[in-house]
């Protein structure tokens, strides 16, 4: 079992953990791969009947660990955004592809390719204190791990725009409003309800979920295409000044600059 994205099945529920809770389990490649890992696991066995994807410490996850990021700028920035062809959009793919229902538990900050994984998920429950976040344009980026379709799909054309360009943060009431997540719940009940919703599902029909899951997939636009433009618009954005002062701006913890280049 790795100790970065822990798996456990147990009664047909497969639980998927972010565990780096030291680094409000920001994705490095170590937590990207075992996280990828653990869902082609849970693909590939026939006794899971249902997810959970849940997150140890205070937040869900705050995206990209951006100390990573610049190590990888100041080695090659042509190469930098490797990482979401190799790791973001595989594990957004598999985590959507799933055939059985997957439930997202958030708590604390879920922030760029964070809220990525959560709104990969078929039912995202959320506690009260919750916070999301898209992040992307306060580092001179645009978006990655399928956000420009699952924000779409979710809030409309008109709040995404505004999500991803003014990157404010919002909270779980307004997010449950904006009908982003499925449920808010008090913080002291989240984690609870979140496994009692995956395992009522992990009891249910689950031929059934997967034809649900099948047919709304259907009725949108082809996630991989959506992924592989924000790949194709990211490579451009990582060589810019704009994003690389960001990223030093924000690890000096300073406000960045921004001068269109």
């Amino acid at each position: 079992m790795d100790s970065t994205a822990p798996l456990t099945v147990t009664d047909g529920l497969a639980v998927l953990t972010l565990n780096r809770p030291h680094a409000a389990n920001a994705l490095d490649v170590a937590l990207k791969t075992a996280l990828l890992d653990g869902v082609r696991a849970i693909a590939a066995d026939d006794a899971v009947r249902a997810v959970l994807i849940r997150a140890e410490g205070r937040n869900f996850c705050v995206g990209q660990d951006l100390a990573e990021h610049a190590a990888a700028l100041a080695q090659s920035p042509e190469r930098s955004m490797d990482t979401v062809a190799e790791h973001y959009n595989p594990l957004i793919s598999a985590i959507a592809g799933l055939r059985v229902p997957v439930v997202a538990a958030v708590q604390g900050a879920c922030v760029g390719a964070g809220l990525g994984i959560a709104l990969a998920a078929d039912v995202v429950i959320a506690a009260e204190s919750a916070t999301f976040a898209t992040a992307f344009t306060a580092i001179g980026l645009a978006s990655d791990s399928g956000l420009t379709r699952s924000l779409v799909d979710a809030i409309g054309a008109v709040r995404t725009r505004a999500f991803l360009l003014l990157g404010d943060r919002i909270s779980a009431a307004q997010a449950e409003g904006w009908g982003l997540i499925a449920k808010v719940v008090a913080d002291d009940e989240a984690a609870a309800a979140a496994e009692a919703a995956a395992r009522r599902l992990a009891a249910g029909p689950t031929a059934a979920f997967a034809a649900v899951k099948s047919l709304v997939a259907a009725s949108l636009p082809p996630l991989d295409e959506a992924l592989e433009r924000e790949r194709a618009g990211a490579v451009p954005l990582a060589a810019t000044a704009d994003h690389t002062g960001a990223v030093a701006a924000f690890l000096d913890k300073r406000r960045p600059e921004f001068t269109g280049h």
